[in-house]
């Protein structure tokens, strides 16, 4: 099965400055891939690399099967594309102003360009010039969808967006890959990458830091873990977690007839659970930690490899 997007060490330099260092990516086809990273990451040269808006200084590029330098005006009418700096203006109104991006994108289904409106509440009659940026952000919505591209590449989506709206964007781009379509997302709302991503890569500084499912970068994250035991010690437990990998900020008390643990645990957990098992488990509450924490502890991981 063909890739929709594969980089192969791709790198980009702006005079000294390096934005990419050898950039490594496969999107299959179907699929919701994540970008995630701060500002500066590289998120936003990556996607006008693979867009043929910039070219890389080094390395490969292909989507949907085609180099994009080549591909011409035939593939960029199979790609729906969202800037992250959006620039609408003019007298024209947004009705108007679809209709003249559907004469550049390729065919547009009957009644898609209204229907993607009513869902998200855009008056098309009015002048583009005079939408608020969450309008103008709704309108470059439905110019990337309204087509039905094979490939959707959507740099920031939901900026501007009220969280409505964004509930809105998600169920779409969930539509999207129930269709068939892939849909690259790039943002640092990681909360709305962790609702719709199928598989993430983590860029920091030019570099993937990490890659693979949610569920993947979940077990990379700090858990949060409090737990009271009975028919054992202080000083036991202590004994038995203490050799645990990955185990900080342990705090391990006697009080009355428990005794009560904290701590916090990198990596996979079982290791934890088994040294706490060491007594009769009371009461243990894990903490998942969200996709942010996640993503800053390994920010803050490939900050201590530098």
């Amino acid at each position: 099965m063909d890739l929709a997007i594969r980089t192969r060490a791709l790198r980009k330099r702006y005079g000294r400055h390096t934005a990419l260092h050898g950039l490594d990516l496969n999107v299959a086809p179907g699929s919701v891939f994540g970008l995630i990273g701060p500002n500066g990451a590289g998120k936003t040269t990556t996607l006008r690399m693979l867009l043929d808006i910039i070219r890389p200084t080094s390395g490969e590029v292909t989507v949907l099967g085609e180099s994009p330098r080549s591909g011409g005006p035939a593939l960029r009418r199979r790609i729906g594309y969202l800037p992250g700096e959006l620039r609408l203006g003019g007298r024209i109104t947004g009705r108007a102003l679809l209709r003249q991006l559907a004469e550049i994108s390729g065919a547009v289904p009957a009644g898609a360009i209204d229907g993607l409106a009513e869902r998200l509440a855009l008056d098309l009659a009015r002048p583009v010039r005079a939408l608020s940026k969450g309008n103008r952000q709704k309108l470059g919505l439905v110019q990337a969808f309204m087509h039905r591209p094979a490939l959707l590449v959507l740099d920031e989506p939901t900026s501007g967006l009220d969280p409505l709206m964004q509930r809105e964007f998600l169920a779409m781009v969930r539509e999207a890959r129930d269709a068939g379509q892939t849909v690259l997302l790039s943002s640092h709302v990681l909360s709305e990458i962790q609702q719709a991503a199928d598989d993430v890569a983590v860029l920091a500084d030019g570099r993937i830091v990490a890659e693979g499912t949610i569920d993947a970068l979940r077990l990379a994250s700090v858990r949060r873990i409090r737990a009271a035991l009975t028919d054992t010690t202080a000083d036991a437990v202590t004994a038995a977690m203490s050799p645990v990998d990955g185990l900080d900020d342990l705090t391990v008390e006697a009080a009355g007839d428990l005794v009560r643990v904290s701590a916090t645990a990198r990596g996979e957990i079982d290791p934890v659970i088994r040294a706490i098992g060491t007594g009769t488990i009371r009461d243990l509450t894990v903490e998942e930690p969200d996709l942010e924490e996640s993503v800053l502890a390994l920010y803050a991981r490939q900050e201590d490899l530098a």
